[in-house]
């Protein structure tokens, strides 16, 4: 006569599922990562504000930068100070909706920012930010 046996259980614990959990969650951080990017190509330092209030960038905006020299460029692109107008007329045409914001060095000539801030207003364009570096975070 046989008697009944319960079957033994395994108690390991099964590796195979937790395997594919882990592709598929490793899948999923590949995909939604957001790399850096680099925000402008001429070497700029900006200068310091102590009175103004920090705030945070919550939208991606161009960038208008000039450097120490006076050289201009626009998203990272070299803009020849006499087609300047021509080039900001141009991206406004590209992106009406988006923001610029003017990245000045400390040592930029302020005749430089006066010609910026000219056509800008030539084309259109009024109230962009501007941005300073924090004295306490360099």
């Amino acid at each position: 006569m046989q008697f009944y046996r319960p079957q033994k259980t395994s108690s390991g614990v099964p590796i195979v599922p937790m395997i594919d959990i882990l592709f598929i969650l490793l899948i999923f951080f590949i995909v939604s990562t957001n790399f850096k990017r680099p925000r402008h190509q001429l070497q700029i330092t900006l200068p310091t504000s102590k009175d103004l209030a920090v705030t945070t960038v919550v939208e991606e905006m161009s960038v208008l930068a000039i450097n120490a020299e006076g050289r201009f460029a626009l998203e990272g692109a070299d803009v020849p100070a006499d087609l300047l107008d021509a080039y900001l007329q141009s991206w406004r045409k590209l992106n009406p909706n988006r923001k610029l914001e003017v990245e000045a060095d400390e040592k930029a000539p302020f005749g430089k920012m006066l010609e910026v801030w000219g056509a800008l207003t030539r084309i259109g364009i009024q109230g962009m930010p501007t941005r300073t570096r924090n004295p306490s975070n360099p």
